[in-house]
């Protein structure tokens, strides 16, 4: 559904998020471990991230990268989506057909509508502060 990319970006956006909620930042080499990707892979993800300014870039020996408590209320998954993937997910057609619309659609054009209307909703309004406070709980998780 969403790419690797964005999957790594979701998840590192959580992992983030929670340690920043810890007043921590958190280095390439930690957040890559964490969400189990490759270092550079997990670099380009995070710069493109911090370029958007979903989450914050620091150099130095107090650097790191955090994301700002204060705006971790606002923060969707969608936004994280839209800085990733785009608005593909929300307009594509579920078979994968160039030409997919109303006037002629595929033939799961209708159901998959629906989906992707509550898929919408979902990333929409759920916030990564939220996410991040399950995993802290340890009532989802980052790694399997």
């Amino acid at each position: 559904m969403f790419s690797k990319a964005c999957e790594y970006g979701i998840r590192a956006s959580i992992y983030i998020a929670e340690q920043s909620q810890l007043d921590r930042k958190v280095s390439l080499k930690e957040v890559a471990d964490a969400i189990e990707s490759p270092a550079a892979y997990t670099s380009k993800i995070l710069q493109l991230l911090s370029r958007h300014k979903i989450i914050l870039s620091g150099k130095g020996p107090t650097g790191g990268f955090s994301m700002d408590n204060y705006e971790l209320d606002k923060l969707n998954l969608s936004t994280i989506v839209q800085a990733i993937d785009g608005d593909d997910i929300y307009v594509g057609c579920g078979l994968g057909l160039s030409k997919c619309n109303e006037k002629e659609p595929c033939p799961v054009h209708n159901q998959f509508k629906l989906i992707r209307a509550e898929l919408k909703k979902m990333l929409e309004t759920t916030t990564i502060k939220s996410l991040a406070e399950d995993v802290e709980k340890g009532l989802t998780f980052l790694r399997r």
